[in-house]
């Protein structure tokens, strides 16, 4: 199973104070816009989301069919494709992705811990082969 490009979404409080503390670390700005309080910031191929006011806990992020620099992958596995083996496997995502469209979807599941888990998948359903 390939979740796709992997990143921390983090609940902050002071977007900017955020933004300048992770840039002291080496990342840059490479997503969002700081006036909707959010960010994305990379530094190599690890990519913090920052989200004021969006979410209330910090959730660990995949995006299927996306390489760390958000490229496009020619051939990943569909949102819907990865939600169908991990009900098989008895997990059950909430809210769930429609299963019926194609395209950009997400699906969420919550750890045994309470850590949201988000597969949000930003581009268009690969070409079946």
């Amino acid at each position: 199973m390939k979740l796709g490009n992997f990143s921390v979404s983090l609940a902050v409080k002071d977007i900017a104070a955020s933004r300048a503390f992770y840039e002291k670390l080496g990342f840059t700005m490479v997503g969002g816009d700081q006036s909707k309080n959010w960010v994305v910031l990379q530094n190599q191929t690890t990519t913090v989301g920052l989200f004021q006011g969006m979410f209330d806990r910090n959730m660990l992020t995949f995006n299927p069919g996306w390489d760390s620099s958000k490229a496009t992958l020619p051939d990943f596995e569909d949102v819907r494709e990865l939600q169908k083996a991990l009900k098989a496997r008895g997990l059950t995502p909430n809210p769930a992705a429609d299963e019926s469209t194609t395209g950009p979807a997400y699906f969420m599941l919550t750890d045994p811990d309470g850590n949201p888990i988000l597969v949000d998948q930003h581009v268009p359903s690969p070409a079946k082969h």
